[in-house]
């Protein structure tokens, strides 16, 4: 499958499984010194590999591209070996992580991928200047981040696995939201 396909596929499957509205996120994947992004605003029960927008690691946006274009770029341009950021809305990760600094899975999947999952506070008027470098530092050393109070990002050498890091830390933090309702932990 070419790689195009693919980064629809899983945008797709996003939407399809409830970590991601109509219209929200973004996601895309790097293709030799350019990256395909989905475009701002796309609905993703209608995207199709021709929607996809290209953008150049050198810093070239391409016209309609998503907000969150420069976030992207500036995560592989800090992480070489990343082929693939993932952008989701997974509302168990979000509420979750409202009131942390950082995010410790109670379930063993969970605690066997990740030892911690940051969790950045940024205000919305300063999002777009600040998120590009502040996501990109942490994804240098994190498979996955938490912007609080709005979304996932996943960074990873395959689309496969960064849509694996999105629902594995969704599954733990619906686990640990309903071990606490039971009074679990």
């Amino acid at each position: 499958m070419n790689l195009k396909d693919d980064l629809v596929r899983h945008y797709h499957w996003l939407r399809q499984y409830g970590l991601n509205d109509s219209h929200s996120g973004n996601a895309s994947v790097r293709d030799g010194d350019a990256f395909w992004i989905t475009p701002t605003g796309c609905c993703a029960d209608t995207l199709s590999s021709g929607d996809l927008v290209e953008c150049r690691l050198d810093g070239m946006i391409g016209k309609g591209a998503s907000m969150d274009a420069r976030l992207h770029l500036a995560v592989y341009q800090a992480n070489p070996e990343a082929r693939a950021l993932l952008h989701s809305h997974g509302p168990y990760s979000v509420a979750m992580t409202m009131d942390n600094e950082e995010f410790f899975p109670a379930d063993f999947e969970g605690q066997l991928y990740f030892s911690r999952v940051p969790v950045l506070t940024i205000p919305y008027d300063q999002y777009a200047t600040r998120s590009p470098r502040l996501v990109a530092e942490i994804l240098a050393d994190y498979p996955i981040a938490v912007v609080r109070g709005h979304g996932v990002y996943a960074c990873a050498d395959s689309l496969n696995l960064a849509y694996k890091w999105t629902c594995s830390l969704e599954l733990s933090a619906k686990t640990a939201f309903i071990a606490q309702q039971a009074g679990k932990i």
